[in-house]
């Protein structure tokens, strides 16, 4: 339960206890073995394009083994999202509510060598958080609205981001078709 366990146990490996550590050194104990968010000039977090491009790969996957899944119709779907969709946005900015905070946990893991416990330490972004960006579908025989819907609805499980596995990220979505020529 101790909310400071990455910075307590790097500081244990350095020889000092965690109460003796000087605020400098803990900082930048922190930072070192710290994951965040990319920052605009501006200082806001965003996402690069590859991580909707990544999400859509891992829905897919993990959709094609549902039996009754409009995923389990493709064939080559890496291939499909890799050359067929295209996020418009190269960096996704978040539109945040509230700022930005800290997820640090032991991360176990059974091994051939018997079980290995690690530790992280992350940035998060605040529920309620949202991000906006656009896909080109290239070929919507291939791609079909109810594709990418069924992709979508599978983030309200599977999140985005590192931290998927662990609930974080889980999202809603809004999707607005648009049409060459309209506006």
């Amino acid at each position: 339960m101790n909310k400071e366990i990455y910075v307590d146990y790097i500081a244990s490996k350095d020889g000092a206890p965690s109460m003796a550590v000087e605020e400098a050194d803990t900082i930048a104990l922190e930072e070192k073995g710290k994951t965040g968010f990319h920052r605009g000039s501006d200082g806001t977090p965003f996402l690069y394009d590859y991580v909707i491009k990544g999400f859509l790969k891992d829905a897919c996957g993990m959709l094609w083994r549902v039996e009754d899944s409009l995923s389990k119709k493709v064939k080559a779907y890496k291939r499909i999202v890799d050359g067929l969709i295209f996020v418009t946005e190269r960096q996704i900015p978040f539109k945040m509510v509230g700022e930005v905070g800290e997820l640090q946990r032991p991360l176990r893991a059974q091994t051939a060598q018997g079980e290995r416990v690690a530790l992280a330490f992350s940035e998060t972004i605040p529920a309620g958080s949202s991000i906006s960006f656009g896909l080109d579908v290239l070929d919507d025989k291939s791609v079909p609205e109810e594709l990418m819907r069924e992709w979508f609805d599978y983030g309200r499980y599977r999140g985005l981001g590192q931290w998927r596995n662990a609930s974080y990220g889980r999202f809603t979505y809004e999707l607005v078709p648009y049409r060459t020529g309209a506006k």
